[in-house]
């Protein structure tokens, strides 16, 4: 039976804060020493109370335009109750009934489409603390016993929650990937699934045969966009076929096992009543008012899909051109900036995707910390387009700007380049000498044997290599006719 696949997300983004949420302690808890970031605020020592970290509001209230929500004035936090060891209160500080942000929508490309993915709402929290499990593969399968690390407790999270209007892995691939550039965009997180700064649970149930949605399935524990891709295609093919044998589905959290590639059942989905939600009385309401958040949208950046199409139409880039240049907003501003240097926008594009990442790649470095300015590497680009230097030794430039931190005209001297054109008498000589290092391919030639060109074109070639690229082509060509002729 055919049946319609049905994806709901919800993306927690850790905001890029100095402090925690609610307290001074440091978010910088990557490779700290466990319960070192830590306060009584965050370890909920009784007595004390909790104060909102104003960035960490701005960030939300950001990220919410970036999304087109409505940003809502006098929203509350609640209480979310569970019991759990990372969770030091005993509940959670969250929004519930009154998120920051409503409504919202995301386009995303996906299977060679446009698809429009309505959001529900963003809301800010809390993060919990870590279980850490001493086993080799930091697993709790097997584990004699737990310990918990509490340094994360408390992180400012911005939590996106759409509506179920995706139907295909690629589309929920698609939408989290531009969930993560927009927040790099907007400098709100670093977005990172493998440190934990970008999590997502997701939720996936088949439409029943009247077109009513299903029963849903909660999957957590998947830590990059592969898994989340894998672990859909396993829990869709699974509840396929519970509901092909007969079989009725639970509503459930199920853990992705990467290792084994198989979702397993961990407990039953609990509903809003069990998290028995109250308002938060220690804290006052969060007043955006519209001047306020007029004065968050002053400083949005163009965002990274105006970005895209904006390079397409100016430039001449294609789709997938485009969005590799615009996946970072460094990239597309230093693309820019070579293009505005004199580099044609073609070539500025090429270079950008072969070059600059292929460096960027074997150094793991980001462009921001590529030292050669772009109006350095735009100014070689462009004398590339002129014929001053061959491809071949800008590239030989470019290797000596980068190792040795040269500028352009330093990098061109150390590679014994002067920019002018090998021509005339030194360029006779040069032909010279490849007509006597390949005489057999002249004589082929002069006896007219070489009735597709094959020879010619080889000696061509072989005089290209012995000037490095610096002499025109065309003259080449013109020189080693006549030549020939002789």
């Amino acid at each position: 039976m055919k049946r319609q696949v049905v994806i709901g997300l919800e993306i927690h983004l850790q905001l890029k804060t100095k402090t925690k949420l609610f307290c001074g302690c440091s978010t910088d808890y990557i490779g700290a020493t466990p319960n070192t970031n830590v306060c009584p605020v965050c370890l909920a020592i009784p007595g004390t109370l909790p104060v909102i970290n104003d960035h960490a509001v701005d960030l939300a209230v950001k990220m919410g335009l970036g999304l087109h929500c409505e940003i809502q004035d006098n929203t509350r936090f609640h209480r979310k109750h569970y019991f759990y060891a990372d969770l030091p209160k005993a509940y959670q500080i969250t929004q519930y009934e009154h998120a920051i942000a409503q409504g919202g929508y995301l386009d995303v490309i996906a299977d060679g489409k446009t698809k429009r993915i309505r959001l529900d709402h963003l809301h800010l929290e809390e993060d919990a603390g870590k279980l850490v499990h001493p086993t080799a593969d930091g697993r709790l399968s097997g584990a004699a016993y737990s310990l918990v690390d509490y340094n994360r407790g408390g992180m400012p999270l911005s939590e996106i929650v759409s509506l179920p209007d995706m139907n295909s892995p690629a589309e929920a691939i698609a939408y989290i990937a531009q969930i993560r550039q927009l927040a790099r965009y907007l400098g709100v997180s670093d977005g990172e699934m493998e440190s934990g700064s970008l999590r997502v649970d997701v939720n996936v149930s088949l439409s029943n045969p009247d077109g009513s949605l299903g029963t849903r399935v909660e999957l957590k524990n998947i830590n990059s966009l592969k898994s989340i891709e894998r672990a859909l295609e396993y829990e869709i093919a699974r509840q396929n076929r519970v509901l092909d044998e007969g079989g009725s589905l639970v509503q459930e959290t199920r853990l992705w096992d990467d290792g084994a590639g198989v979702t397993r059942s961990m407990r039953s989905k609990e509903g809003a009543r069990d998290y028995r939600y109250y308002v938060e009385m220690d804290l006052a309401p969060i007043d955006a008012k519209p001047e306020y958040v007029d004065k968050i949208r002053a400083t949005l950046p163009e965002m990274p899909w105006d970005k895209r199409d904006r390079f397409i139409k100016q430039y001449g880039l294609s789709l997938e051109e485009s969005q590799q240049i615009t996946e970072q907003r460094e990239m597309g501003d230093y693309y820019e900036a070579m293009v505005a240097a004199g580099a044609p926008a073609a070539k500025a594009a090429n270079w950008t995707r072969m070059e600059i990442q292929r460096i960027l790649r074997e150094d793991s470095i980001n462009i921001t910390e590529f030292p050669i300015a772009a109006k350095e590497l735009g100014a070689l680009i462009a004398k590339v387009e002129k014929r001053d230097l061959s491809n071949t030794q800008a590239k030989d430039v470019l290797s000596a700007m980068y190792t040795d931190k040269l500028s352009l005209e330093a990098a061109m001297k150390k590679c014994g380049i002067s920019g002018n054109k090998m021509t005339g008498d030194a360029l006779r000589a040069v032909i010279e000498k490849v007509f006597a290092a390949q005489s057999e391919a002249v004589d082929t030639i002069r006896k007219g044997a070489d009735k597709k060109g094959a020879k010619e074109k080889f000696l061509q070639g072989q005089v290209m290599r012995e000037t490095r690229g610096s002499a025109n082509p065309a003259e080449v060509s013109q020189m080693l006719s006549e030549m020939l002729k002789q």
